[in-house]
């Protein structure tokens, strides 16, 4: 037996999203030019929009941020500067994450700017070139501490040297990464830029040019200027955070750029001694409402939130109570006055005078707020309100 489905006599209206990320152009293009005035005129700015633009998406960052002066912008992977160029950015691209011999093609094809590590892909790239190819540009990575990626100092040192008889390619940039930037303890990353600086220097003595020499992510803009060299590269300060967990009051002003909305999607009253969510983890100690939320952590949201964050309902904190689930969470909403199905909730950003932000999202998870955009954005119906 067949079943067909009943036709509808009018078209049904387009059903809500469960999560809205709304994200605040305007903000992100006060944070880029605030970070402008912060760093010398003569410091370009490479913002890195990788992980999709930190869950804001990177095509609209990247759109929006494209004629403000910038020198290019910093990804992970070839395929998301593949997605930069479809969507015709046309300014350098670095590509910062590791490279297989695979990616050469890609790299090449849509003129993306390699970040060379490793001396096995940097042969791979001068195989791979055409024969006729003339100084296609690269950035050379040298491992200062974090030993994450790039090459020893003297590695680095004796690649360079042979440039000039591989006309080919053209050295671009030099750069290393900070380990621990946002530490007050400065020990470690002083330790970095003496070792960058040494090898700035023995490049500079043996008459060898580079035009940029990089080094600084947020934490390197804000606390340690003399990194700022040639040029700086913000990522989550763009977003409107400060790096690590106890800066309260960074330098710059900053605004978080993403806010994320729900609703209430179901209330229901309960006696004292009853439980809400799985395994009983909740008991109501007096008669309670409690309200159901359309978000769980398929949406960013995880189940250790259960018992310490909380959302805002009317400018008012609700807690989170209960298991967080899989697409739903529950809130106590006894002290919110009067609520209704459909009703806004925000889950981060400002309602009324109360604001929860993706610090404290990553107090509450012990984490970081990198972590936190990423969730959350990354699975969100993004909505964009223009710059002016």
């Amino acid at each position: 037996m067949t079943v067909s489905p009943t036709p509808l006599s009018s078209p049904s209206p387009v059903p809500r999203a469960p999560l809205t990320v709304c994200i605040h152009l305007d903000a992100l293009k006060a944070n880029f030019q605030n970070i402008r005035q912060f760093v010398p005129p003569s410091t370009k700015i490479l913002p890195i929009i990788k992980a999709d633009a930190y869950g804001h998406g990177a095509v609209p960052v990247a759109q929006t941020l494209a004629p403000l002066g910038i020198f290019g912008f910093g990804v992970a992977s070839v395929p998301e500067g593949i997605r930069l160029r479809e969507h015709h950015i046309h300014t350098p691209i670095l590509i910062m994450g590791p490279l297989l011999r695979d990616h050469i093609p890609d790299i090449i094809h849509y003129q993306l700017t390699p970040v060379i590590s490793h001396h096995d892909i940097f042969q791979q790239l001068l195989v791979q070139l055409p024969s006729d190819t003339q100084a296609f540009p690269f950035h050379l990575k040298i491992d200062t501490g974090l030993h994450r990626l790039g090459f020893e100092a003297k590695e680095a040192f004796a690649l360079i040297t042979s440039l000039s008889s591989t006309p080919a390619v053209s050295l671009q940039g030099l750069l290393t990464h900070f380990a621990d930037a946002d530490n007050p303890d400065p020990s470690l990353t002083n330790q970095q830029l003496q070792q960058f600086q040494a090898c700035i220097q023995q490049i500079q003595e043996q008459g060898i040019r580079v035009p940029l020499f990089h080094m600084a992510n947020s934490a390197g803009i804000l606390f340690h200027p003399t990194s700022h060299l040639g040029m700086v590269r913000p990522g989550i300060m763009l977003y409107g955070y400060a790096p690590g967990h106890d800066i309260q009051s960074p330098p710059i002003q900053l605004q978080p750029v993403m806010q994320a909305k729900t609703y209430i999607a179901h209330l229901r009253s309960l006696e004292p001694g009853e439980v809400v969510g799985y395994n009983a983890l909740f008991r109501t100690r007096r008669l309670s409402q409690i309200a159901v939320l359309p978000v769980g952590y398929t949406h960013g949201f995880p189940r250790h939130l259960t018992g310490t964050g909380h959302v805002l309902i009317q400018g008012t904190p609700a807690p989170i109570i209960g298991k967080i689930c899989m697409d739903m969470m529950m809130v106590d909403v006894t002290d919110i006055r009067n609520p209704t199905i459909g009703e806004e909730v925000v889950l981060l950003g400002k309602q009324g005078e109360k604001e929860i932000t993706a610090q404290d999202y990553a107090g509450w998870l012990k984490t970081i707020s990198y972590e936190i955009l990423c969730g959350i954005g990354g699975k969100a119906n993004r909505t964009y309100l223009p710059a002016d």
